[in-house]
């Protein structure tokens, strides 16, 4: 298991990075996850007794790595919460596709739904029960031969959405197997980063950026230099 990574701590929250592959929170596979690691740090590093309060404020999906804010009480992550479903928190991806898309940017708009059984999202007509709509806009940041490496904004938080939506419009995330449609770029890695997160202070009320590349010594990041979309 990876150190964890602390980018800001204070006594209302937290920020770290997510490696690639851990659980956001315990699951079935019982491997450590995110939220035990926070709770692990701040009781070890603060002295508490018994289990130390961290708040789950939002989620990455297992493969995906990148940037993660906690709450360290529960006024703290109501407030957060909130910024989330009101969508003013914004968060910023790296997504490196295993073909390049036909137009430069755009904002990709569809329905999708969840086969809970199977754990797989899939685009659905808008007539579908349970389908709801989910939207981001993306822009082509540089391209490597068949791979592109997108910056891409969601506007919606549906599970699975970026993969989903790309994969629509036939560049699938590369390493990609659920959802790509060719199994060629069998990376351990996902193409997906969470590398900018930006939200309001719960208490202070300052805006908060943080920002953080993936390891560029990894696929398919090391295509790429990324140390150029993490100096502003």
């Amino acid at each position: 298991m990876e150190k964890l990574i602390v980018l800001y701590e204070d006594n209302h929250l937290i920020v770290t990075v997510k490696p690639h592959n851990t659980p956001s929170q315990a699951d079935e596979s019982g491997d450590k996850d995110m939220l035990t690691m926070v709770k692990e740090y701040v009781k070890e590093k603060y002295n508490k007794e018994g289990e130390a309060f961290i708040g789950l404020v939002h989620r990455l999906d297992r493969p995906t790595g990148g940037i993660m804010v906690f709450a360290r009480n529960s006024k703290s992550a109501s407030r957060l919460s909130k910024q989330l479903a009101d969508k003013e928190m914004t968060k910023t991806y790296y997504a490196v596709t295993s073909a390049l898309p036909k137009q430069k940017s755009g904002v990709l708009t569809n329905n999708l739904k969840k086969d809970e059984k199977n754990n797989i999202v899939r685009i659905v007509p808008i007539s579908e029960k349970g389908a709801k709509e989910a939207q981001l806009s993306y822009k082509v940041l540089a391209t490597e031969g068949e791979n592109a490496l997108l910056e891409v904004k969601p506007k919606t938080g549906r599970g699975h959405q970026i993969r989903v939506q790309l994969a629509g419009i036939n560049c699938p995330l590369y390493g990609d197997n659920k959802y790509g449609r060719d199994k060629t770029h069998s990376s351990s890695t996902l193409g997906l980063w969470a590398g900018r997160l930006e939200f309001t202070h719960p208490t202070t009320k300052q805006k908060m950026t943080f920002a953080f590349p993936p390891d560029s010594e990894r696929e398919p990041w090391n295509k790429f230099y990324m140390g150029k979309y993490f100096l502003k």
